[in-house]
């Protein structure tokens, strides 16, 4: 079953999977707009739908997961910091609602990830990317600055002294200093990327569902700094009640493999 929030980003399903795909192969899927709105829509949609074990994230095409912004849009929608900090709040909206899935979200990166397309990625909960993809932030070359959410993303991912360095330098690296950098999880060979991407979403899929959405969401809370309350102390106990729990343990003990039924 397949279903487009909009035709330069789309939605697709497939059991428990969803992917997301920016869609705009002749622009190396550069973001304009219209698809800054379809991939807060979709992630929306997806986020609302308690049928989703994972989110895939790609680009179309075989060059690019996403080069970064469309810049033709630059002189008639950003030609201001008052366009600016209104089309800032699309950017905003789609950014968040990609932080804010409750699902394990997986970005598959084939080629170029650079400026928007790196800050999107570093949203996810994970990159898999291949051996020829590059990276970077090379926003000062053309004199902008990266907002404060897209860098405490990045800070926390690679760190303040290398998040710095990829801004400073406006480099775009490779596949392998991404990995050393901590940007991606897993890098491997291009021809490969598709059936490694399957791979991970298979196993995180066979996983339950509830449990994931709950490490994701205690992962989260512990980026900030204040003591936990007792009820979010509480709630890491509360798998012990699912059905989930009854089928996994159980599973364990007869050496079967768990079907779990998210409840």
């Amino acid at each position: 079953m397949s279903t487009a929030t909009d035709p330069v980003v789309l939605l697709e399903r497939d059991g428990a999977v969803a992917t997301i795909t920016l869609n705009r192969p002749d622009k190396l899927n550069a973001l304009n707009r219209t698809m800054w709105i379809g991939v807060r829509d979709a992630f929306h949609e997806v986020s609302a739908d308690p049928s989703v074990r994972c989110v895939v994230l790609t680009g179309a095409g075989e060059r690019a997961f996403c080069p970064g912004a469309d810049i033709s849009e630059f002189e008639t929608a950003r030609a201001s910091a008052a366009q600016a900090a209104e089309y800032g709040k699309l950017m905003d909206g789609a950014m968040e609602a990609i932080a804010d899935c409750p699902h394990p979200v997986v970005v598959k990166v084939k080629g170029i990830c650079v400026g928007g397309g790196l800050e999107i990625a570093c949203l996810a909960d994970m990159r898999i990317c291949q051996e020829s993809s590059r990276f970077g932030v090379p926003v000062n070359k053309l004199g902008l600055t990266m907002g404060y959410s897209e860098i405490a993303a990045l800070i926390g991912l690679v760190g303040k002294t290398n998040a710095l360095e990829i801004l400073y330098e406006a480099r775009v690296f490779g596949a392998a200093e991404a990995k050393e950098k901590g940007l991606v999880n897993r890098v491997v060979p291009d021809a490969q990327i598709d059936a490694a991407v399957a791979e991970s979403v298979s196993r995180i899929v066979a996983g339950a569902p509830l449990v994931n959405r709950w490490h994701k969401k205690f992962a989260r809370r512990l980026e900030r700094a204040t003591p936990l309350t007792e009820a979010e102390i509480a709630e890491g106990y509360a798998a012990f009640d699912t059905q989930d729990f009854q089928t996994g343990y159980k599973a364990f003990l007869a050496k079967a493999t768990p079907d779990f039924e998210g409840r």
